[in-house]
């Protein structure tokens, strides 16, 4: 027998019995007229509880997250956006918020809910002033209002985050990278050791999302997961993935989301599912992608069906079995690249599969094997398992050629060109947005 154990993120789950864990559908990144977003924030709160969500958590840039009841900070830039769109800021009252919690709140048919909606405080996107997307989203903090950033620096937001006693994961990094125009950067070393160090550096920055909203302008973070995953598993670091909705108008609430794993709807279980994993992470919305799929572009928002989804990951020394529910594909994938493929002609009910790692060949040599389910109504990932071969973790030492090109990158990200450039080529775009939205077509 191959020497090597399998370090599941899911092995403390309870699947069956009395105090059976329970499946809860989340979004961590969310955004209304406090920041950005073109709802107000009651209808944002309600446009997922309709949804029949179990937690949410608001994320504005630069606004830190309050409970629902109370007012968000209102920063100037933020006013001067409102007035300029005729935006109005309303939040709820206390009886209303209890109500969301506790499911008495009535839907849109006039009937309670049933169950409640858990508000995740303290929230806040990142890097607001930047030009340049290096967004982070920072969860269970206090301060940090209108954080301003450095322009094509992440860190900076990760290390304010740790700081104020947060946690964090780095968002839509292709959009940072501009992947929707060259895939290539994906897959730039460089790139991987640019996030893979501020992993490693910062503990309480768990990961990146790999599905956000409708993965237009960052379709391909799944590679940039594995390129991650490869290098920061020998450090003893796991890369968390999330998958968010990144909601600015109510057509995103359907696009990308997450399910956790957890004993209980309570914030100390939603943050501990954050750290350790316990989660998938599903989007409805994706394009091609020739190595996990689809195999044409996907868009199934608010489709009646439901989206494939894992109902049960166990290990077992060497083999992973999983319970899956609702799709026509599986797929079992080791350093990047499909290792097994399970396809159907029609989507199917329900399914239970095993894979033997030991009759895999190499198996021992990767770092970890991760599962993808997916039909023609959305994809679902788990997160990682680790193939622990009993090396000791290697410590962290940043290369003098990283230094160096971090060196070379920040000086490159000069504000006054920064901000001429992103003008410049904002300009086509928002002439497109205007004649969509006169035509009743846009999706923004």
């Amino acid at each position: 027998m191959k020497n090597y154990r399998l370090i599941s993120p899911y092995a403390n789950v309870k699947w069956d019995g009395k105090d059976a864990w329970h499946r809860y559908k989340g979004n961590l990144h969310t955004h209304s007229v406090a920041s950005d977003g073109e709802m107000d924030l009651r209808d944002a709160v309600l446009a997922y509880y309709n949804r029949d969500f179990d937690f949410l958590a608001m994320t504005d840039h630069g606004v830190t997250g309050r409970p629902w009841d109370e007012c968000p900070s209102k920063p100037l830039m933020y006013r001067a956006f409102r007035a300029m769109r005729h935006y109005k800021l309303n939040w709820f009252t206390s009886e209303e918020a209890q109500k969301i919690a506790d499911g008495s709140f009535p839907l849109p048919d006039g009937h309670a809910r049933g169950k409640g909606m858990l508000c995740v405080p303290g929230g806040n996107e990142m890097c607001n002033l930047t030009a340049t997307k290096t967004h982070v989203n920072g969860f269970f903090m206090k301060g940090c209002e209108m954080f301003g950033g450095k322009e094509n620096d992440s860190e900076c937001a990760v290390k304010a985050v740790q700081e104020n006693g947060g946690i964090s994961f780095m968002n839509h990094p292709g959009s940072w990278l501009n992947t929707n125009k060259d895939i290539n950067k994906i897959h730039d070393p460089f790139l991987t050791h640019y996030f893979g160090n501020i992993l490693l550096k910062y503990p309480t920055c768990l990961g990146i999302e790999v599905f956000n909203e409708k993965n237009s302008s960052t379709p391909w973070d799944r590679h940039l997961w594995d390129h991650l995953l490869q290098y920061c598993l020998p450090h003893g670091k796991k890369v968390i993935a999330f998958s968010n909705g990144d909601m600015h108008i109510e057509k995103d609430v359907d696009s990308s989301f997450c399910y956790f794993f957890m004993p209980d709807l309570t914030l100390d279980s939603v943050k501990k599912a954050m750290h350790d994993g316990t989660s998938l992470c599903v989007t409805r919305i994706i394009r091609k992608n020739e190595t996990f799929g689809p195999d044409a572009d996907m868009d199934n928002r608010d489709a009646a069906h439901p989206v494939p989804l894992f109902d049960r990951i166990e290990t077992h020394e060497h083999t992973v079995q999983v319970q899956i529910s609702d799709f026509d594909r599986l797929q079992w994938i080791a350093n990047g690249k499909v290792i097994k493929e399970e396809r159907f002609d029609s989507v199917q009910d329900g399914g239970t599969f095993t894979l033997d790692l030991d009759t895999v060949e190499n198996a021992d040599t990767f770092s970890y094997i991760r599962m993808q389910v997916s039909s023609p109504y959305g994809i679902c990932l788990t997160q990682a398992i680790v193939i622990d071969n009993g090396t000791a973790p290697l410590p962290f030492v940043e290369s003098e050629e990283d230094k160096k090109q971090l060196r070379d990158l920040r000086r490159k990200s000069n504000r006054a060109y920064i901000a001429l450039k992103g003008i410049l080529g904002e300009i086509p775009y928002r002439i497109r947005l205007m004649k969509a939205r006169k035509n009743g077509t846009a999706d923004r």
